[in-house]
C-alpha cells in the first residue's frame, strides 16, 4: 500500500486505528507473556527480555531495514536508537502505574541489571563502530556480527544469573519476587503459545501500519531523515512496549515490564546490525552523522541511569509518594519478621 498516495486525513485514521489496535492486543500479549514465563520456568526476565521485547520491536526493525535497503541510513539509525531512549522513557511513564513502589526497586533483579549492562556494551559498539575504519565484507563492518555475538552472550548471563545466582536483590517489603503462579487447568502450554504468537504477529502487523503513516506524515510536513526516525517513527515503532510495559505493570508483573524494556532495547540495538547488512554503500556506521551519535549517546546515559535505579532501588519517588505508606511513628503494631528490618515491617503494614 502507497500511503504517499492517500489524503492526509486518510494517514492519520490509519495511524490512530493501528494505534487502537497495539492497544488492545498489546495489553493481551503481556498477559500471555506473563502466563509462559511461569509454564515454560523461563523467568519473567527472560521471556520479557527475549520474548516480549522481542516480539513487539518486530515493527522497529522493519522499518530500520527498509530505510537502510532504501539507503536513507539517518532514518534506519536514528530510528533503531531513538527507539531505545523513547522506550527508557516509556518506563517512567509505566512507573507510574505501579502505586506501591518503584519499579526499580519493586523488580530489582540480577538478570534485568545484566540486560541493561548488555545494552550499555552494544551501544557503546554502535558508537566506536563510528571511529574504526571503514572496512567492510560484502558491505558488512566486523562490528555487525560483533554485536550478534554480545547480545548473545548478555543473554547467557542473565540466564546463568537466574538458574545459578552468584547474589541476589535483597527481599523487603514492597519487592514483587518473581514466583509462578499455578497452572490453570484450561490452559495448555500449546494453546499459550499460539496465543502469543498470534497476539505478537497482530502486534507487528499494526506496528508496521504505524510505522509506515508515520513515516508518510513526516513525509508530507518535509521534516529532516533524523528527525523522522527519532522522533516519528521511533516513537510510533515504540508504542507496543509502551503498552505491553503499562499492562504488565497493571497485572502486577513488574519484572516483566522493566526486562521488557531492557531486553527489547538490546535487542533494538540489532536494528543497527540489521540495517548494516541492508544497506549496501557500505559501513551504515560511517554514513550516519552527529544527529544519531548524539542520540546513542543520549540512549547509554539513559540506561546507565536505569542500571544504577536497580542497583539503588529508591522505594518512592513522584508516582509512589512516601506519604501514601505509613511512617515508622504511626505504626502502632507493626508486623514481626520476616521482615528485614523496621523500615521494611513499617512499609508492609
Amino acid at each position: 500500500m502507497d500511503f504517499a498516495t492517500l489524503p492526509m486525513w486518510a494517514i492519520v485514521a490509519t495511524f490512530l486505528a493501528a494505534a487502537a489496535v497495539i492497544l488492545v492486543v498489546g495489553t493481551l500479549l503481556a498477559r500471555v507473556a506473563d502466563r509462559l514465563a511461569d509454564r515454560t520456568g523461563l523467568g519473567e526476565a527472560m521471556v520479557g527480555a527475549v520474548l516480549l521485547g522481542g516480539s513487539t520491536s518486530l515493527p522497529g526493525i522493519t522499518t530500520s531495514v527498509t530505510a537502510a535497503w532504501w539507503g536513507q541510513p539517518e532514518i534506519a539509525m536514528s530510528n533503531a536508537v531513538g527507539g531505545i531512549a523513547a522506550q527508557s522513557a516509556f518506563l517512567a511513564v509505566a512507573d507510574f502505574f505501579s502505586r506501591r513502589a518503584n519499579l526499580e526497586h519493586a523488580a530489582a533483579s540480577v538478570p534485568n541489571i545484566l540486560h541493561g549492562t548488555a545494552l550499555v556494551a552494544l551501544l557503546g559498539l554502535v558508537l566506536l563502530a563510528g571511529y574504526t575504519p571503514e572496512i567492510t565484507f560484502l558491505s558488512i563492518h566486523p562490528v555487525t556480527p560483533l554485536l550478534l555475538l554480545v547480545y548473545l552472550g548478555g543473554l547467557h548471563l542473565a540466564r546463568g544469573s537466574r538458574d545459578a545466582p552468584q547474589w541476589m536483590a535483597r527481599q523487603t517489603a514492597l519487592t514483587r519476587e518473581d514466583v509462578p503462579e499455578p497452572p490453570k487447568k484450561e490452559e495448555t502450554l500449546a494453546g499459550l503459545w499460539l496465543k502469543f504468537a498470534t497476539a505478537a504477529a497482530v502486534t507487528a502487523g499494526a506496528g508496521w501500519f504505524v510505522a509506515r503513516t508515520g513515516i508518510a506524515i513526516a513525509d508530507r510536513t518535509e521534516i529532516s531523515g533524523s528527525v523522522v526516525g527519532a522522533v516519528f517513527t521511533a516513537i510510533s515503532t515504540s508504542t507496543p512496549e509502551l503498552i505491553t510495559s503499562i499492562a504488565a505493570v497493571r497485572a502486577g508483573a513488574l519484572t516483566l515490564a522493566v526486562a521488557n524494556v531492557l531486553g527489547g532495547n538490546a535487542f533494538d540495538v540489532l536494528f543497527a546490525a540489521a540495517a548494516d547488512v541492508a544497506y549496501r554503500e557500505g559501513s551504515i556506521y560511517h554514513a550516519i552523522g552527529n544527529e544519531e551519535r548524539l542520540l546513542t549517546s543520549v540512549s547509554i546515559v539513559m540506561a546507565a541511569l536505569l542500571i544504577a535505579g536497580l542497583v539503588y532501588r529508591e522505594r518512592h519517588g513522584v508516582a509512589t509518594s512516601a506519604s501514601k505508606a505509613c511512617s515508622c511513628s504511626s505504626c502502632t503494631s507493626p508486623p514481626s519478621p520476616p521482615w528485614r528490618s523496621a523500615d521494611d515491617a513499617c512499609l508492609a503494614y
